[in-house]
């Protein structure tokens, strides 16, 4: 155990314990090749666990460790995307506070939520700021002339007040998009949906 945390950081599952430290213990207590890594008693692997964490200088507070994974990946979100970029700052962020690290997994669904939370809430700050409710962002999005009615997508002609609820129905169309082009003769675009 004290082998595979120095390697890995954390304590693997015996199975997935690295050969080489597998190979190294058996070289060191000179045991017979073939000797699989296993505890007789479950007790034995926890006070192994304990002495080890004693040794290597780490508090196990799995409570404080995501704590700590949620608040720095949450502000460092804003600025990364890539989850692995997330994963590493936080991985160097509970190793400064002395803690025994959660599994990969852990870290990687906690990145991959909260990555996505701090998006919704980049594109809802968006959105309200394209179509705010008078406030003072609200010179963002185009106003009409007095009496003017402008068209919704699909045509139809509709007052200010149904205009933001149609465009956000269809928002291709809101852009000016169009259906993509059929090809023309010997494969080129044609001008069917082209603008």
């Amino acid at each position: 155990m004290l082998k595979s945390y120095q390697r890995m950081g954390c304590f693997p599952a015996l199975e997935d314990v690295p050969e080489m430290v597998v190979d190294f213990v058996r070289r060191q207590v000179e045991l017979p090749e073939g000797t699989l890594p296993a505890y007789r008693a479950d007790r034995t692997a926890k006070h192994h666990r304990g002495l080890v964490r004693k040794r290597v200088g780490v508090t196990y507070d799995q409570a404080r460790a995501r704590r700590i994974v949620e608040q720095s990946i949450r502000k460092e979100a804003a600025a990364k995307n890539r989850p692995a970029d997330l994963i590493n700052i936080a991985l160097e962020k509970v190793v400064e506070a002395g803690l025994e690290l959660a599994g990969f997994s852990t870290f990687d669904k906690m990145a991959s939520k909260i990555r996505t939370e701090v998006n919704a809430s980049i594109c809802a700050g968006i959105h309200d700021r394209m179509w705010g409710d008078g406030g003072d962002d609200d010179h963002v999005r185009p106003r009409p002339y007095e009496g003017q009615r402008r068209r919704a997508p699909g045509g139809a002609a509709v007052g200010d007040e149904n205009v933001a609820a149609a465009h956000r129905a269809a928002p291709t169309q809101a852009l000016g998009w169009s259906a993509p082009s059929r090809p023309g003769p010997r494969g080129r675009p044609g001008r069917a949906g082209r603008r």
